[in-house]
Parts: structure tokens; sequence; C-alpha cells
């Protein structure tokens, strides 16, 4: 079929005598190792087409049809829980009672399977089968170490026991109770001892020690894993992706747009294809989501406000309405690009959607940025009418209303500490108005852990441009030191490698106090930096008193790259 999605050449060899089987069954590990288990099922039960008795081919339905890391057991439905559970038990039957043929290693990967389902949908705690399968997983790698298969579904197990904690953030250590330093060793050991075999250019192998490694200290060392995954398997998306989630962490912001652009437009074929009813469409977001993330941090407003409605688009009512609690917070988030930015007129002009029950995360976060819109621009009587109307949406966003691994109730939290914040300053009571940022702070630095961060500006960028602006230089270096991660105060995941906004401020802040030495080495980073912004950036954030001076004009003429948005403050 040659106008299938070009899956790169990674096969695996199995039991069957149908080359038909075994490309299908090949294409739907690929999809596997992508998190794409809706096309990964199609694809097994394709090649059972050509081979009904292909035992690995029911295997992979019922693995496909489970969680993964990004989708657990708790996030499925009862009726979904009842539908794919029966499915998952059928295909293992079927691949028991086809196992006869089946090579030693295929026979246990199939056991071991059997132990991860529970056989009723209504059990709550599906740890003990996560657990009864990891160990499964441990017996099948201890009898075959050198199967690459093996090795990166035993690794998936281990991940999948305790997932997105697989470290403690703050101390940077192991977290209790997970897998951790084995699954360091299981992966890392497999691309030291079957290099030979090609294990690094293996799309699970890379996958699973890249979702193992961002929450490290040391995420730097997953960065050749994401190198090898970008086009390993181009027209997944997903992996297309995966790299920037270290990249992010290392200050790669430029490979995270451009990254991200390939893996949008690899998604845009299956999308072509299939349509959006699915849930793959949560990973197509993302890609657009973390191309705002990065454009952000580059001071780069166009890649960040195209991506951010191109993301809107996509998710119209029938998309939207059957997943809300996994997609509907991904629409405001053009309000962070126009906040970022300074887009106070844009802000203010903006309709609230229709359908507020539905939209109810984007009705508050709308609320939100024309608060700190109205604020900005000093017009504090509308800045506190749009606060109250925050806070009566915020109450009507659901419990269930997620952006991925937070609760939007958690985010708006955030907002909430940040526009009393930005009210209290421009209402002149400054120490509240500090007091509320540093909330804010603490907030988004407990956020549980997400790339992207599940607020999209860091909030010590306020803080630290505020504090300068009081005269405060000695706790505004301090912010930008921290934010930067200059100074070992953050964990390593709340830190953001030279970044545009907090350079700037540091530098600044060196300046303000005649430091030289230390402010050439910043100067620097922050000329290479500005080099990539379409936009001039005076300031950690645009919500400074004097960078409201003069947008009226400036927000109505297009903007060349290079040029500035504020005529303020300038050096």
């Amino acid at each position: 079929m040659p106008d299938y999605y070009d899956l790169g050449t990674y096969t695996r060899t199995v039991s069957t005598e149908s080359s038909d089987a075994h490309r299908w069954f090949s294409r739907g590990l690929n999809w596997t190792y992508a998190y794409h288990h809706e096309e990964a099922v199609a694809c097994f039960e394709r090649a059972l087409e050509f081979d009904s008795e292909f035992a690995m081919a029911h295997w992979g339905v019922a693995y496909a049809v489970g969680p993964n890391y990004n989708r657990q057991w708790s996030d499925f439905d009862d009726v979904e829980k009842q539908e794919y559970l029966t499915r998952a038990h059928k295909a293992l039957a079927a691949a028991d009672l086809n196992a006869a043929g089946a090579l030693p290693v295929e026979r246990a990967l199939i056991d071991a399977l059997a132990a991860r389902y529970p056989g009723d949908h209504s059990v709550e705690d599906v740890g003990p089968w996560n657990d009864a399968y990891t160990k499964a997983m441990r017996q099948v790698h201890s009898a075959h170490p050198n199967d690459m298969d093996v090795c990166a579904l035993f690794a998936e197990a281990m991940l999948n026991r305790t997932p997105w904690k697989m470290w403690d953030l703050p101390t940077g250590n192991p977290a209790e109770g997970a897998d951790t330093l084995e699954t360091v060793e299981v992966l890392e050991s497999a691309f030291r001892d079957l290099a030979g075999q090609g294990a690094e250019e293996h799309p699970g192998l890379l996958h699973m020690y890249i979702h193992l490694m961002e929450m490290s200290p040391n995420p730097e060392k997953a960065l050749k894993a994401g190198d090898a995954l970008v086009d390993l398997v181009p027209d997944a998306g997903h992996l297309q992706h995966m790299a920037t989630h270290i990249d992010v962490l290392c200050g790669n912001y430029q490979n995270v747009v451009a990254r991200n652009d390939r893996a949008i437009v690899a998604d845009r074929k299956y999308l072509d294809r299939s349509g959006p009813l699915n849930f793959y469409t949560v990973y197509r977001c993302h890609n657009y989501h973390f191309k705002i993330y990065g454009s952000m941090f580059l001071g780069q407003l166009k890649p960040a406000m195209e991506a951010a409605e191109e993301l809107a688009e996509t998710l119209t009512d029938d998309v939207v309405r059957p997943l809300a609690d996994w997609l509907e917070a991904f629409i405001p988030m053009k309000q962070h690009v126009l906040i970022r930015f300074g887009r106070w007129d844009e802000i203010k002009a903006q309709d609230l959607p229709e359908d507020r029950e539905l939209y109810s995360a984007t009705t508050a976060l709308i609320q939100y940025a024309k608060t700190v819109a109205f604020a900005a621009t000093g017009d504090i009587s509308k800045a506190i009418a749009s606060r109250q109307a925050f806070l009566e949406a915020k109450s009507a966003v659901p419990d269930s209303r997620m952006l991925f691994n937070n609760t939007c109730a958690d985010i708006l939290n955030i907002a909430e500490a940040m526009l009393e914040g930005e009210l209290a300053y421009r209402q002149g009571d400054y120490d509240a108005a500090f007091d509320h940022l540093r909330r804010s702070v603490k907030l988004d630095d407990t956020l549980p852990y997400d790339e992207p961060w599940g607020w999209m500006q860091p909030t010590r960028h306020a803080l630290g441009a505020l504090l300068l602006e009081q005269g405060r230089t000695g706790e505004a270096e301090a912010v930008y030191r921290a934010d930067l991660g200059l100074d070992g105060s953050l964990s390593r995941a709340s830190q953001h490698p030279d970044n545009i906004w907090a350079l700037h401020g540091l530098y600044e802040s060196l300046t303000r106090r005649g430091e030289t030495a230390e402010a050439g080495l910043i100067k620097q980073r922050l000329d290479l930096a500005n080099a990539r912004a379409d936009v001039r950036i005076e300031a950690s954030c645009f919500c400074r008193m004097d960078h409201h001076v003069g947008r009226k004009d400036q927000q109505q003429n297009p903007q060349r790259p290079g040029t500035s948005l504020s005529h303020s403050h300038k050096q």
C-alpha cells in the first residue's frame, strides 16, 4: 500500500508466513511506540486479515487498546473501560490459542500481558495489575535482555506504574516507589550493549528515554535521543515532536518551534485521512501548544500567534464537545500570547464565547486577560469589573477540566494571583502587589510537572519587571537568576535557560548596579536571543507601566521583524 504513512524502517521478526501481515504488524508496533493507539489497533487488525492465526497481531491488539504513559486507566470512563477490557481479554485469548507456533519470546510477551488487565471494569485501583504486569515483564527481560522491543516494553511498564512521577522535582532524586533507577539501567544498557542491533535508532527505546529523563535533574542526557528520534518515523507527528520535551528544558527554543512545525505537518496527513474525531487530536493540539510555548520564549510573536489561531480553528464545537475535558483548555492559548506580547487593545476588543458552559476555561482566561489589559493601560474601574467576571467564570469551570497533567482549577489559581498583583500594582499598593505575585510564583513552581508547563508565561517575569520598575534591583536580579537556572534554587523543570525575557531582566539588573564583567557575558547571550526575536524586548514583561505608552498607534500598524513594540525604557 504505497500511499500509507511513512513510518520509517523499523521492523520486528515475528512468527507469520504472510509478508502482508508482517508489514501491518510492524506498522502497528511503530504506531504503538508513537502513542497513536487507535491507528495501532487498526494496523494489528489489518494484519489479522492476512493471517488470522498470527499470535503477535492478537497480542498487539490487546496491548494497544490499553493505557499508556499519557492516558492511564483512570482517564477512561466506565463505558470505555468495559469496551477496552473486553477487547483486550478477547485478543489475549486469541493470542494464547494461536501461540503454539510462536517464538519463546512471543509466548513470554503474551503471558506477561495477561497480568495487565483486571477482569472487572469496575475496579478503581488498577495499581496491582500495573505492578503485576511490570513484574511479569521483568521476568521476560531477564530471559531476553538482548531483545530491543522487550527492553522498550519493560521500560514502558515501569514508567506506567508511576506516570509523570519518576523523579522528585525539589530534590532531583528518584521518586519514592518508582522504578526510576532500574528504568535508567534498562534503557541505557540497551543503548550501550545493543547498539549493533540499532538500539540508538529504536523508536520505542528513544521515546521512553525522553519521558524518563525529562523530569530528571539532567534532561540534557536525552538530547542525543531526541535528535535521533526526529524523522525516524516521519509521519508519526508525536515522535517528530518528542525531542522538544528535552529541547525546551535545555533552552533550545528554536528547535522547539521548528520540530513542532514538522510534527504539525506530519499530523495533518492523519487529519486529512481520518478526521479530527479521535483521541489523537489531543496529540495534534500538543504540537501547537508546544510551538506557542517555544515561540514565546524566543520573543517571536508571529509564529506564536499563528499556532494559537490555528489551534483554536481546528477545535470546532463538534470536536471539542466529546472530549471537552481534554481539549477545551487548549483554545485560550491565544490569551497567553496576547499578554506575553502586550497586545492590550486586541485583548480588550475580544468577544466571549457564545457557549460559555462548553468553553468555560476559555471564558475565564479571556476575563483574566481583560483584567490584566485594563490594569496595564490604567483603566482601573474596568479592570475591577473584569476581575469580578473572571472570578465568576473561574467558579464555573468543571473540576474535571484538564490541560494535560494539570487541572484548569490549579492553572486559574495562578491567573487569580497574577491579576490581583497586577491590579494592586496599578492601584499603587506595591507591597500587596508583590505579595500576590510571589504567591503566583509559588503556585507556578508547585504545579504538577508538564511540558509545556501548565502556566505559559513564567510568573517570575512579571514579578521581576515590576520589582525593577520600583527600583528593587537586588530582588529582581535574584528572580531572574532563578528563572534562568543560574543559582540552583529551583528544580530543573522550573528553569528556563537562555530565555530572552529573563536574560533582558538580568542584564538590566546588572547594569543598574554597575556590574560590568558578568553583564558582558549575559549581554552576549542576550544579543544572540535578540537576533531571533521578531519584536524588540525591552523588559521581561509588557506589564511594566512604561510599556503601554504609545501602544495604540503601534498596535494599529504591522510590525516588521526587529521593530519595537515600545518606545520607552530603552537602555
